[in-house]
């Protein structure tokens, strides 16, 4: 049966945080892996590398066709499909024999975690009244936030105590509980959407992966030629273009487009995807220079390195709930704006203490302000996006924010390899090189410390630079319609009118 309205959704969105947590993990817990999975298989880097860009690529790519798939069939329905596909693929991939079936394996666990991806969004954006998505919303940034810290650890101990087959293998006793958490607390949402744009699902479908490919692979070929001739730039063009051909149709589609463009009418919604790609792509971005500066200078283990985030993942889980409160209660620019400033401002103190004998101590304060960054953006941004979409919309709209974050962070992933590699070749010695990005955490020479710290200081810089557009869009933010409403005059004459035009909107009621 069909249900929609005031059902508690906390069970609900409990049972869906362990998919998106799985996700979450999945998306770094590999590259942990790496090196083991190379040896295992007898594997190049230029193979290997394709275990976690299949995935991210089948991630990102069908978000806009999946997030509309949960208007068309219901998001409970296409999340349950999504974590069966997950799990399955999960226990695949650990039982694979080559890289080949490897990569095959996690482009079908991609193509799970999109269905799944977009569906939380929606079915909080459905389930929780607009003045109390905030606090729904923040539940998702606590989340990230103890993900990007477990996933690493997660990995190191995995593949050092029992092999790298089960960072895969832990995913399908966890993916089984979740299904019938989901299954059983995730209620049946009314269905909206009758026929499916297919000219706008190909169109959409091909665009998003010239883009992303380009994107994410660009580093790869050093921005150059692919094969023969296409070259990177041809494809992000190409993909540009096949995008604004999809645009054109979905603003001359009269019946039910894939992507409802009149969301865009709605100021915050267009706002608060313009701030999260450069969100996401600072925030996935900069992990690199500050990991690789912990291995190559100061000397950490990868599970040291991870360890040294802690502080932003612990500040970033505790500040969620007090976070999501505020988010309902105020004005969305004061609480994202903080949240940019407090980003900029560590980035900034971070690339100032940066040095080739900087003690560690010094360093967990500016990495505790990234958790405070982190705390008061993502939360409050998508419950910002969210906040005023219309039921039958609430898939599409999750799928649009769900792609422009993931293309934030392709393009944080592309960016920072290009840049660090750019900085460490001014920085370093011409002898010694910036080397390949598979030796950046390497433990390095002393001679090499300055310049390399010097080379990481100045990537952060630069990508403090990014924020800044961020910031810009959340303090454009209009105040949303509940706190608009909330703080309306209260005379007696004013609470008639308003509610003689409420009645006049509202169907009408049964007789008693």
């Amino acid at each position: 049966m069909n249900r929609e309205g005031p059902l508690n959704p906390w069970p609900a969105l409990w049972a869906l945080v362990l998919g998106f947590f799985m996700i979450l993990v999945d998306s770094t817990i590999v590259s942990v892996a790496t090196p083991a999975i190379m040896a295992e298989h007898g594997a190049d880097v230029d193979s290997v590398v394709w275990v976690t860009s299949g995935y991210l690529l089948a991630y990102a790519v069908p978000l806009l066709i999946t997030g509309r798939l949960g208007d068309r069939f219901g998001p409970r329905r296409v999340y349950l499909a999504g974590l069966t596909v997950f799990t399955l693929a999960s226990l695949w991939c650990g039982l694979t024999g080559s890289i080949g079936e490897l990569v095959v394996a996690r482009v079908v666990q991609g193509l799970g975690a999109s269905l799944m991806s977009p569906q939380s969004s929606a079915i909080v954006t459905r389930m929780v009244p607009a003045e109390s998505r905030g606090r729904a919303m923040s539940l998702w940034g606590a989340t990230a936030g103890v993900a990007t810290l477990v996933g690493p650890i997660l990995g190191g101990v995995l593949v050092d105590g029992l092999g790298w087959e089960w960072i895969f293998f832990v995913n399908v006793p966890i993916g089984v509980v979740g299904l019938v958490l989901a299954a059983r607390l995730v209620p049946e949402l009314t269905t909206h959407v009758r026929r499916f744009d297919l000219p706008g699902v190909a169109l959409s479908a091909v665009g998003m992966f010239l883009l992303v490919f380009g994107i994410q692979e660009g580093q790869a070929y050093a921005w150059g030629t692919i094969t023969g001739p296409i070259s990177v730039w041809s494809l992000v063009i190409a993909g540009l273009v096949v995008m604004g051909g999809f645009l054109f149709w979905q603003a001359r589609n009269r019946g039910e487009p894939l992507v409802p463009l009149a969301l865009f009418r709605d100021r915050n919604f267009s706002l608060a995807n313009i701030a999260v790609t450069p969100v996401a792509f600072a925030v996935t971005a900069m992990q690199f220079p500050i990991i690789f500066y912990a291995q190559g200078v100061l000397g950490l283990s990868p599970t040291g390195s991870a360890l040294l985030l802690m502080p932003m993942a612990v500040v970033s889980g505790g500040l969620a709930p007090i976070v999501g409160r505020w988010t309902d209660r105020f004005h969305p620019s004061l609480i994202a704006g903080f949240g940019m400033v407090s980003l900029l401002a560590a980035l900034l103190w971070l690339a100032a203490i940066i040095g080739p004998d900087t003690p560690i101590w010094q360093l967990l304060l500016p990495v505790a302000m990234l958790g405070v960054g982190n705390g008061f953006t993502w939360g409050p941004i998508a419950a910002t996006a969210m906040r005023n979409l219309p039921p039958a919309s609430a898939g599409g709209g999750a799928g649009i924010y769900s792609t422009t974050r993931q293309i934030g962070a392709a393009l944080g992933s592309a960016a920072i390899a290009a840049l660090i590699g750019s900085r460490l070749a001014a920085n370093l010695p011409t002898a010694a090189g910036g080397g390949s990005p598979e030796t950046w955490g390497a433990r390095l020479p002393e001679a090499l410390h300055a310049g390399f710290a010097t080379a990481m200081a100045q990537s952060l810089v630069l990508l403090a630079a990014v924020t800044l557009i961020g910031l810009v869009a959340v303090l454009a933010f209009a105040r949303p319609r509940h706190l608009a409403l909330a703080a309306a005059p209260t005379t007696a004459t004013e609470v008639a009118r308003e509610s003689a035009m409420t009645m006049d909107q509202s169907p009408a009621l049964p007789r008693a």
